[in-house]
């Protein structure tokens, strides 16, 4: 269906791309973050579930309110940083699947049990968050991937008019400093945790 990228290409999202620790002073904007979204919300989720939730932090405000339930160097990473998300999931997604699965009517159905609805929700959004970084990478921007944080804290500030919805990990936005990262940490080669059968 489609070509192989090029080496340029494949360098910016895997090879040479980092997790950064500090970030230029260049701002991420609006339009930046929703041209991020309409990339990332095309991979796949399970049943096209789309349960993953993401607010973007770009005031300060919200920045040291997410640093200040944030633990170690994480909130001052957060509070430096262009702009931030909290990827979250919500456990009633399947409520959604009319619009988003139309061509199976019955799929609302398919997710009777809350704790089977949390189990597929986290899996999809970690995907989702996944498909954020390469999406952000891919259009010149760069990523912090983080989990040290409260959750329950974080979820009653961001998501409290949302109770269906957890945060999952969370992550700053913007254009990397490379002074703000360590050398690059060692890969697996493929026979060390791969099997052909």
């Amino acid at each position: 269906m489609g070509q192989p990228l090029n080496d340029v290409a494949l360098d910016t999202i895997f090879r040479t791309a980092r997790s950064f620790n500090g970030y230029t002073d260049q701002a991420v904007t609006q339009a930046d973050i929703e041209a991020i979204y309409d990339l990332l919300k095309m991979g796949p989720t399970s049943v096209n579930q789309q349960s993953a939730r993401f607010v973007w932090v770009l005031g300060q405000d919200g920045k040291d309110k997410l640093a200040s339930l944030s633990s170690g160097s994480n909130a001052d990473k957060i509070r430096k940083a262009p702009a931030s998300v909290i990827i979250g999931y919500d456990i009633n997604f399947h409520e959604h699947l009319p619009e988003f699965f139309p061509h199976a009517p019955e799929a609302k159905n398919w997710f009777p049990s809350e704790e089977g609805r949390r189990e597929q929700a986290f899996r999809n959004s970690s995907l989702q968050g996944a498909y954020f970084i390469i999406a952000a990478r891919a259009l010149g921007f760069d990523t912090g991937p983080m989990s040290g944080f409260d959750n329950a804290k974080v979820d009653e500030a961001f998501f409290a008019d949302q109770p269906g919805v957890k945060s999952n990990f969370i992550s700053t936005l913007g254009v990397g400093d490379l002074s703000s990262v360590h050398a690059r940490s060692p890969r697996p080669a493929f026979d060390q945790f791969n099997r052909v059968i």
